[in-house]
This record gives structure tokens, sequence and C-alpha cells, in this order.
């Protein structure tokens, strides 16, 4: 049995005949697609070493198909060579340099299909930024990782920001109607015991408020330091 596995993902039978009659005999097995649904399909069940991609396919694009395995960290890690009669219509949608697969014109001969795969094979090596999940389990690539992070934190530092200053209302509010009420204790006929007792709830309560009040400031602080 073949140990490596090559998918061939073109809707044209011609193109697929002609990269697995290009292809040096060795100990590989030739998969072939007719479309991105039924590529995906193979890339996802298999396990492939090249994945050879058309760029316009029915059902399911190439651009798709490309957009899905970039999503997942394990497929990305398939050398892939992208194929295209028109390299415009793949630089619409990816700017070069293309520096994690490689790009095929056709038509091509057996030099520049070989090239590619082995261009594609050193390419699928190089260190790549890890995904991140972001929302909804939305992956993203690094070069829009830092900002995404930034603008989360940034939104965070305002939220703990406004609870500081909504909380300490709300508690202060609280108190002062009773500070208040205390205004005139005699003609509701109100103990001095009890006047006492509730100044010094008041007091207690202030002294919880600005203790609250440091340690948001103190949050406040450490959030936008790691902004930074």
């Amino acid at each position: 049995m073949a140990s490596n596995k090559i998918l061939v993902i073109d809707d044209t039978t011609v193109v697929r005949v002609k990269v697995r009659e290009m292809l040096p005999p060795g100990n590989f097995e030739v998969l072939e697609a007719k479309d991105g649904l039924e590529g995906l399909n193979f890339i996802l069940q298999e396990k492939l070493s090249l994945i050879m991609l058309d760029f316009l396919l029915p059902k399911m694009s190439g651009w798709e198909v490309f957009q899905k395995v970039q999503a997942d960290p394990e497929l990305r890690k398939i050398p892939l060579v992208i194929m295209s009669g028109r390299k415009e219509e793949v630089t619409e949608k990816i700017t070069e340099p293309f520096e994690y697969f490689e790009f095929l014109g056709k038509p091509f001969d057996q030099k520049q299909l070989i090239n590619a795969i082995k261009l594609a094979m050193t390419k699928a090596k190089l260190p790549r930024p890890e995904l991140v999940a972001v929302g909804a389990g939305v992956a993203v690539k690094n070069s829009t990782v830092a900002t995404s992070s930034v603008a989360t934190a940034t939104v965070a530092a305002p939220s703990v920001a406004n609870t500081a200053t909504v909380a300490t209302p709300t508690v202060a509010n609280s108190a002062m109607p009773t500070a208040a009420s205390n205004a005139t204790p005699t003609a509701k006929g109100v103990s001095e015991a009890e006047i006492n007792a509730l100044n010094e709830k008041i007091v207690k309560m202030q002294a919880e408020i600005d203790g609250l009040k440091k340690q948001l400031t103190q949050v406040v602080t450490f959030i936008k330091q790691k902004i930074k």
C-alpha cells in the first residue's frame, strides 16, 4: 500500500490525468476529486502528503477549500499547490508572496510540476504563527491577532472602569438617603442609639467603597499596562 497520498482537486479530467502521468513513479497513491466539496471530504478523511488544488471549482471553490484548510491547525500543515490558468484570480484573494503554498500556472510541464511540489513541501515546513480562537471559535491569522487582542483588551478596560463608576454611585446612593433621613431623627421618634448605629454603618460602607475604588483602579492600571 502506498505510504504517501497526493490529492488532485480539479474539475478537468485532462488535468487530473496529466498530473498523475507526470508524477515520477514512487511509493505514493494519487486521489482525484472533480469539485471542491469532494476534495474537502478527501482532505478531512484521508491522511495526505500533498494537495493540488484548482482555484476555480464547482460546488465549492478552491478559495473556499483553501480557507477551510488554513483554518485548521493540522490541515494547514499539508503541502499545498494551488493551480490556475490566471494568476490574478489567486492574487485577488491572496496577496503575494505566497508564503505557505506554491502557485502553479496552467498549462504546465513536468519540470514545473515537480518544482512546484518541491517548493510546496519546503514552504509547509516553515514555522507558522499559531491560530487563535476569537469570538465563536473563529480562527484568524497572526497578522490580525495582535489587533484583535488589543481591541478586546481596550474594550475590557473601559468595562472595568465603567463598573467602577457605576458601582460607586450605587453603593453611595444607598447610604446617602439613610444619612439624609438621620438629619431629622427626633421628628420620627428614632433613638440616639439607632442614629449612632446607622452612622457607623455609613462609615463602614464608605470605607468599603474606597476599598473598591482602589481595587478597580489597580485592575484598570493592570489592563492598560497589558495593552501597551
